[in-house]
């Protein structure tokens, strides 16, 4: 299957229609269905319905959106690829690919990235946010380079540095809520009360541990994977919201966070994959990143 083929399919799902997606290749229309057509006998598979109700809009078969997302990976890990053989030897340029969830640890990629950009202002930097599967799945699919996870991770797979500074949970709430008026959140608090939670799969066995309850024994309303969303729903009052600190600035507004009492914590890792070979700009980010860690030990 040529790349070729692969950038004229997504062009077609990016435009829903065949003759727009012509132009923007700078193509001829029958030249792209030709071209289409040839794609879909080589997978045996229909990719597209042409043509929908009298319409000149095509839409994607349930195989030609497993396809859509391939080649979207497909496509950037030989981007990637590329600019990596391609790259000067003499100058430092590229791009530092790294997946992370919602948390104040990356602010460190953000020093690096400042304390580098002075002396190597080629290298650009780019954030994917999701959970723990979605940087794993990245990771092992060539699409990232580093991932900030918080749960344990193969060793056998990945290399990891533990980092030193680590995120406090605790509770965002509504000023005017009950528990507002204490300084710590203990797990009894919580037992009889709305609970908005990370969907983030490894959250829920300490947080249970913490709360002394299983999921079953509580009170949860909602789940949530981006923190802003889940505070939309604590300031409406749909309930209380377990959390990282530091993730939403509460001054000004009519929320507040509150640590857990006993205190828990989460310890990050900075991870790849074993053996991994990395292009001079990433080479460069882990070093500085090794020394930045260093000092904070």
């Amino acid at each position: 299957m040529e790349f070729r083929l692969l950038e004229y399919f997504l062009a077609v799902a990016r435009e829903q229609n065949i003759t727009a997606a012509a132009e923007s290749l700078h193509i001829s229309q029958p030249a792209l269905s030709t071209q289409l057509k040839a794609l879909e006998t080589e997978l045996g598979k229909q990719l597209l319905i042409r043509g929908v109700k009298g319409s000149r809009k095509v839409i994607l078969t349930e195989e030609g959106m497993i396809l859509r997302k391939r080649a979207e990976e497909m496509i950037s890990l030989m981007r990637r690829t590329e600019e990596e053989i391609t790259g000067s030897n003499e100058t430092i340029a590229g791009n530092v690919y790294i997946g992370a969830g919602e948390t104040e640890t990356v602010r460190l990629f953000a020093r690096i990235a400042k304390k580098l950009q002075q002396k190597y202002p080629d290298i650009r930097y780019h954030i994917s946010s999701g959970n723990a599967e979605h940087v794993l799945e990245y990771l092992d699919k060539g699409l990232i380079d580093f991932g900030l996870l918080f749960t344990e991770i193969d060793p056998q797979k990945y290399e990891a540095i533990p980092i030193s500074v680590k995120d406090t949970w605790g509770v965002l709430m509504r000023k005017d809520s009950q528990l507002a008026e204490k300084e710590a959140i203990c797990p009894e608090d919580l037992w009889d009360k709305p609970l908005i939670v990370s969907h983030q799969k490894g959250d829920d066995s300490y947080l249970n541990q913490w709360l002394q309850r299983k999921e079953s024994e509580l009170h949860i309303v909602a789940t949530y994977n981006l923190l802003f969303n889940a505070s939309l729903m604590v300031e409406e009052g749909l309930g209380y919201a377990l959390c990282f600190d530091k993730l939403i600035h509460t001054q000004g507004s009519n929320l507040c966070f509150r640590p857990l009492s006993p205190r828990l914590e989460a310890r990050g890792f900075i991870v790849w994959k074993k053996y991994q070979v990395f292009s001079k700009a990433v080479n460069l980010f882990l070093q500085s990143l090794r020394e930045l860690l260093e000092v904070k030990k």
